[in-house]
Order: structure tokens, then sequence, then C-alpha cells
């Protein structure tokens, strides 16, 4: 298999690069499959990977998934993304999977319309649950996964409000929102999207890795930061639902691995002899 890494990251230091690689060097392991991977610089040096690929993962990033609107970099992305599903369109084609995280799934949802994204009235940071739609109950991305299953989520923005037509018109689904708050009245954030047979994305970070976040959440100059914006019960409670097998080590196992099982699956069904 071929991975096309598309790093939205500008350059700006994270976990999550680390953890898609360390993701897919374990999956390879498991799966007993090569992989090719190569990364790309979108937003830094408006790189993109060409049509040669059977998997495209596109990462989150810092910064306003609104403000890029019409920048070089993001003219790149979606000429990029066009070609990919003008490719998957055609009949006969072999198809190629994509998958979208975090402040990639922003704006590919606003170029989409696919609802609004604007800014949360304060960030979300740390460990929460999320609820499956009707169609995620069935979404074989998420088999292995309870209702509700944990996440980790580091966001100052959201999308909300899906647009029920345009999702119509793609012939896409929600397939997980934001935990409920009675207490809170406030629209819960649309937090995954099966776009197409064979492009999904999430909200949150499905490739945080519980021993990984949980060291870098030690490191003293984190610490000092979420203590100070969060306080010491909400650090405390995150410590606590990164060492529990059912939370984040669950999810980090099963929904990633899970979409590159759908891929592997697909390149094997197009290779194997009849």
């Amino acid at each position: 298999m071929k991975i096309a890494i598309l790093d939205m990251y500008d350059g700006v230091p994270n976990e999550g690069m680390r953890c898609i690689r360390e993701l897919l060097l374990q999956f390879a392991e498991a799966a007993q499959v090569p992989l090719q991977i190569n990364e790309f610089d979108v937003r830094g040096q408006q790189q993109t990977p060409d049509l040669q690929y059977d998997v495209y993962i596109s990462t989150g990033g810092p910064g306003s998934p609104v403000d890029s609107e019409g920048s070089e970099w993001e003219k790149a992305y979606f000429r990029w993304l066009h070609n990919v599903l003008e490719w998957n369109e055609k009949p006969g084609s072999r198809k190629k999977h994509i998958f979208l995280i975090c402040h990639s799934f922003q704006v590919v949802c606003r170029y989409f319309q696919l609802g609004t994204v604007c800014r949360r009235r304060s960030p979300a940071f740390g460990v929460f649950p999320v609820h499956k739609t009707k169609a995620g109950e069935t979404e074989p991305v998420f088999t292995g996964l309870p209702d509700p299953y944990f996440i980790v989520d580091s966001r100052n923005w959201q999308v909300i409000q899906p647009n029920e037509a345009k999702l119509a018109a793609m012939g896409a689904e929600v397939l997980a929102i934001e935990k409920e708050r009675p207490h809170v009245p406030l629209e819960r954030a649309t937090m995954a999207i099966r776009f197409n047979p064979y492009m999904l994305g999430t909200q949150f970070h499905p490739e945080a890795d519980a021993p990984g976040m949980r060291k870098y959440l030690l490191t003293p100059a984190k610490k000092q930061r979420i203590v100070e914006e969060h306080g010491r019960e909400k650090f405390d409670n995150m410590l606590e639902l990164l060492t529990e097998p059912d939370k984040i080590l669950l999810t980090h196992n099963t929904l990633l691995p899970n979409f590159l099982e759908e891929a592997l699956a697909y390149q094997f069904s197009q290779t194997r002899p009849t």
C-alpha cells in the first residue's frame, strides 16, 4: 500500500505526526503488509501528492480553518482533493481512500458548505465521550467501539448545524456528535462524517495514543498551561482517563486501523486473481 500523509501543521511542533507515523508502522507490522509512506507539507510549502497513492491521511493543524479561504495552499489542497474525487468517480478506477482529521475535516466541511464552521466559546481540550448517530451505529470503521466512545479533542473551532441538503447531495452522513451537555444551551458539534464510500473524517484525533499523550501532558510547560487554563481537577481527570483500556487506548487501536483495514481489503480485492 502507498500512503500519503498531508501534513497540515504548518511547521508547528505537534504530537499528531508522531502518532500517525507510529500507528502506520504498527498497522504494517500487524497486517504484515509493506507500506510506502510519503509526507507532504501542504501549508508551509504547498506540497500535495499525486494520484499514485492508495490512501491519503490529511492531518490536524493549528489556526483558523476559516481565515485560510482563498490562500495558495488551500487552492493546491482542493485541487488535490478534486483530483482524487474525480478519479474515484471514474467507472472501473482503482478507488483511493481519504481520511480527514480535525483541521482538515473543518476546512473540507467549510469548502463543501456541509455545516457552520465557527470559533468555540471556549477551547475543547481533553478526553471526552462522543455519541454515534444512527448512521454511526452501522459504520464499519466504528466496529468495536462502544456508544459513547472516548476521544482526544483539541480545538478552538467547530463544525455545527449540519446542512442536511448539502450532505444528502454528496451522499454523506453524520456519524458522531459531541457529548450532550444539558446544562449548556449550545448546539452539539458534528464530530465525524462519512463523505462517500471512500472518504471519512473526524473532528477529533483518532491517532492520539494514550502513553504518548500522557507523557506529553506531564511535560512541565504543558502541565502548567493546562492547569492554568482548565484547572487541576481537569488535568488529573485527563491523566486518569488515559490509563483506562476502554477509553483512548481502545479508540486509537480501533478507528484508524479499521479504516486502513477497509482500504487494504479493497486493494486486495482489486489484485486478487479471479
